[in-house]
């Protein structure tokens, strides 16, 4: 079972912000900005590869939370980054997908030139 999964179960401590039927939102151990979320759905799918029609009213649910929770934090107006990482190359490190709100300062383009 992926961490993730453990922390949907409660089997491991998280900082929960927020938390219904589908999704859970906790902040990230390693910030990278001020404000640093993962938005988890609940169901263990590991990649964005991994989705399928069926689960197109989550991934939207995914989206609209991080939104909701942005907002709640005061970071709407100024902007903030919306990260889904998939794949090794794509820097995912958890087998679950996941996305990361970030925001709460000036974010900078993090792709470089190989």
């Amino acid at each position: 079972m992926c961490i993730f999964c453990r922390i949907v179960k409660k089997e491991i401590p998280a900082d929960i912000i927020y938390e219904d039927d589908e999704v859970m939102a906790i902040k990230d151990v390693h910030p990278m900005a001020p404000v640093h979320v993962l938005i988890i759905p609940k169901k263990h799918i590991e990649t964005i590869n991994d989705l399928t029609e069926k689960e197109v009213d989550l991934a939207g649910k995914i989206i609209l939370t991080a939104k909701n929770i942005a907002r709640d934090l005061k970071i709407s107006e100024d902007g903030y980054k919306l990260l889904f990482r998939v794949g090794k190359n794509g820097g995912q490190e958890i087998p679950h997908i996941h996305l990361h709100l970030i925001g709460g300062t000036k974010l900078f383009e993090e792709i470089r030139p190989a």
